[in-house]
């Protein structure tokens, strides 16, 4: 009767601040992210690139990521997570700003690799945080709620861009200035959080038992888990970023290349697949707490499996749709398991650091996956590029989660939870 009562206790003001800036957080970054995305050939055009080396941009936003993320959780963890995802928020939201501004290729690339030191530095903050205010019993949920943020800033660049560009014929500078909107609300949330009681906790055993970073590193389990971990974040991110980056400028290429749609049509698909995605992460993430979080991300992952034909050689609109939408629960599913796992997986004492940077580390190694599915589509067509790369990814995702442990439902603050315990693969 207590965990029944446990798992349906209402948040605290706090805790419900606490998610949202996080959620927010995440949806803006993804937001900024997904607009380079959606606006990158117009962008190549304007500064007479190629689309190539436009693709580019977004690689060398997802390598930068990782210095964003050591930077800010080696912060959050010495000094607590609510000055440093102020900071953060601060830091991507002015660079986001810029971008409107740049007056070349370059000096782009210059802005959206400074953008990816911010954008690393959120989500493992802001997962930490969250995930260690939410009632271990609700972790589940509120796990796919937040990576569903991500979905939800793409929804909205998509239905930025139908706005400001389709319909109103504003150039791609307008999408970037008025980026710092949702992120300026964040901030104003943010600001209203209180420090996380977890992160006090274990700061206080710390000091008591005079513990220091080094020797929580010199744990040869804690380096085997951060490596493992990194394997399992390179898999997901290329299986995320593998079904959407590209698919947009599949959808409109012509030449036999693509599916030849018209740019408004490309879009609403693009808004389809991210409700998709949402739909996936809620209700994955909420089973996750019922099932366990390695079940739901096999399960998804050999779901999508017999999708990837519908989702990547449908020739007519309403297939693509469909394949696209399917493929995005599935895909965003997993993930909407991965706030929860990871932080679950890692130690009181690093947990500003160890889920953002495995997490970044993994998403650097995936950066070449743009580039890489462009260069495939130049010579055998974009259906071919997005199944030869994504099939692989698939099974590495089932793979890997299959090897890998769960710890779902440890207590955070406590030495269940401390880098000295539980610390196997």
């Amino acid at each position: 009767m207590a965990s029944n009562t446990s798992s349906r206790e209402r948040l605290t003001p706090d805790q419900r601040n606490s998610f949202a800036a996080a959620y927010l957080g995440w949806a803006m970054d993804a937001f900024d992210y997904f607009l380079v995305v959606l606006i990158y050939a117009d962008i190549a055009k304007d500064f007479g690139v190629p689309l190539t080396q436009m693709a580019l941009i977004t690689t060398m936003t997802l390598i930068m990521r990782p210095v964003g993320a050591f930077i800010f959780g080696m912060w959050a963890d010495r000094k607590g997570r609510r000055i440093p995802l102020m900071a953060d928020v601060t830091f991507y939201s002015i660079v986001g700003f810029l971008c409107a501004f740049a007056p070349n290729f370059w000096i782009l690339m210059v802005l959206r690799m400074l953008y990816g030191i911010g954008m690393g530095g959120e989500w493992g903050l802001g997962a930490a945080l969250a995930m260690e205010k939410i009632p271990a019993s609700r972790r589940g949920f509120f796990s796919g709620f937040l990576q569903s943020g991500y979905s939800m800033g793409y929804l909205c660049a998509s239905l930025a861009f139908l706005l400001l560009n389709t319909w109103l014929g504003l150039n791609w500078r307008w999408m970037f200035a008025l980026s710092i909107i949702p992120a300026l609300i964040s901030l104003f949330i943010r600001a209203r959080v209180e420090e996380s009681a977890a992160w006090e906790a274990t700061r206080k055993r710390v000091k008591q038992t005079q513990t220091s970073a080094r020797q929580i590193w010199s744990n040869p389990a804690i380096w085997r888990r951060f490596i493992f971990l990194i394997l399992l974040m390179t898999a997901f991110n290329w299986m995320s970023h593998g079904t959407q980056d590209i698919y947009p400028t599949f959808l409109k290429a012509t030449d036999d290349l693509g599916a030849g749609l018209a740019k408004s049509t490309a879009t609403w698909i693009a808004v389809i697949y991210n409700l998709g995605a949402i739909i996936g992460g809620l209700i994955a993430g909420a089973l996750s707490e019922r099932y366990g979080r390695k079940v739901l991300i096999i399960a998804c992952a050999l779901l999508a499996l017999p999708i990837v034909p519908l989702f990547a050689y449908s020739t007519t609109a309403g297939s693509l749709a469909l394949g696209s939408f399917l493929m995005q629960v599935m895909v965003q599913g997993a993930w909407g398991v991965i706030p929860a796992h990871l932080t679950e997986l890692s130690p009181d004492e690093i947990r500003g650091f160890y889920p953002g940077v495995t997490y970044q580390l993994g998403n650097c190694l995936a950066a070449f996956n743009l580039p890489i599915q462009e260069a495939i589509a130049g010579s055998h067509g974009y259906p071919f590029a997005l199944t030869v790369t994504i099939v692989p990814v698939l099974i590495s995702v089932i793979v890997l989660t299959a090897i890998g442990r769960e710890r779902k439902g440890v207590e955070f603050g406590t030495a269940q939870a401390s880098a000295s315990v539980g610390t196997s693969t």
